[in-house]
């Protein structure tokens, strides 16, 4: 949006032509949204309050956590919305790739809004039930995914339509350009071919994967957000790279142009995640709830799969990865001792793996920084990846 008047105001002052670049515009996406956070932060929770939409605590899990009964939950909507503002501001939005994300994000955030308006408002402990929101999650998930697919392929939208036409006229026999194969890190020439109907389940699997990691992470003050802003971050320099035709090539990444406008947008995505952390840090005055989640999760997705780093986004997100595991273990490993001796047995204390730890007597305090302290790591391990290869 603004982008159009500073280039309609370069004509006669050459000096606008500044705000052209994709790095400046990144970090006034960043400040803005952190601004719009710090402003509306406030109003978004009294009015949650008043609303009484508020968190309900598991009377099995952590005794400490009891006290957090009655925080306001949905703050995922002030995230939301300052992404939004300020995407909508610093971006190109005649850039195929930033409609894409702000559509994932907020058909995401609309199937979270819908879970936890109807468990904190009508007061329904099932929310939207496990079939509805798996069903809206695949299907957003596998529209996403055939528009990445041919997006990638082609130059502009318009060549992307025609070849998702002659891939349907065609009898679905399209074969997709080896930029759209699955890259391996630290290697320079290994990827794998995917085909388009690959690429369709992979990219499916990323977005729903990265989006229920993050839901299942964000149980603890600060825990999925701070995560979040810097994995979100870290995937805005891979899409800078893959956007740029000299640096792609000098790094041996496939060239996707229009994938570095996402800079812009995960420049906004950290702004917004740091502005709701100033109001989720421990003790949170707000809690993100599924509409942050789930909408947060679906744009590392879909970002990671523009930029072509579906493996970097397993290995920088390893802190959602191990909280995801840590579930599917206990509820598998308690399915089959139940099944076998009549009586189930658990691998942990408590999942996911945050509550393992409350359990062992880890404060929450210290579960969420070390988390934090592993995903730094973890995060410039992913980055090194540009590199060395």
């Amino acid at each position: 949006m603004l982008l159009d008047l500073f280039e309609w105001l370069a004509r006669d002052i050459r000096a606008f032509n500044v705000f052209g670049y994709i790095t400046l515009r990144a970090v006034l996406a960043t400040m803005t949204a952190l601004t719009i956070s710090f402003i509306l932060g406030p109003t978004v929770i009294r009015w949650l309050t008043a609303k009484k939409i508020s968190q309900a605590v598991r009377d099995d899990g952590p005794q400490t956590h009891l006290v957090k009964a009655g925080t306001p939950t949905m703050g995922g909507a002030l995230i939301l919305l300052s992404l939004g503002i300020s995407t909508l501001l610093w971006a190109d939005l005649s850039n195929r790739f930033i409609w894409i994300v702000l559509i994932v994000t907020f058909g995401y955030g609309a199937v979270g809004w819908v879970d936890d308006w109807r468990k904190v408002v009508y007061r329904n402990p099932e929310g939207l039930s496990a079939k509805a929101k798996y069903f809206w999650q695949s299907l957003i998930g596998i529209v996403a995914a055939v528009w990445i697919a041919f997006s990638i392929s082609a130059p502009n939208s318009e060549k992307a339509f025609e070849l998702f036409l002659h891939w349907a006229g065609s009898g679905f026999t399209l074969d997709l350009p080896t930029k759209a194969d699955l890259i391996v890190p630290f290697f320079k020439s290994i990827s794998y071919p995917l085909g388009m109907f690959g690429f369709i389940i992979l990219t499916y699997l990323v977005i729903v994967g990265s989006s229920n990691a993050v839901n299942l992470t964000d149980g603890l003050d600060g825990l999925a957000i701070l995560p979040t802003v810097m994995v979100g971050a870290a995937l805005g320099i891979f899409a800078y790279v893959a956007g740029h035709a000299g640096f792609s090539k000098y790094l041996l990444l496939p060239y996707i142009p229009g994938a570095g406008e996402l800079t812009v947008f995960c420049g906004a995505l950290a702004g917004a995640g740091l502005g709701f952390l100033w109001f989720n840090a421990y003790p949170a005055e707000v809690f993100m709830g599924d509409v942050g989640a789930l909408a947060l999760g679906a744009a590392l997705g879909a970002v990671a799969v523009v930029a072509r780093q579906e493996i970097v986004l397993f290995i920088m997100g390893g802190v959602f990865v191990a909280e995801t595991l840590s579930v599917m273990l206990q509820v598998s490993w308690f399915k089959y001792t139940k099944w076998k001796t009549g009586t189930g047995q658990r691998i942990l204390r408590m999942a996911p793996l945050h509550h393992h730890y409350e359990q062992s007597g880890w404060k929450e305090t210290q579960v969420v920084v070390r988390f934090w302290i592993i995903t730094i790591l973890l995060v410039l391990f992913g980055l090194s990846t540009l590199k060395i290869r």
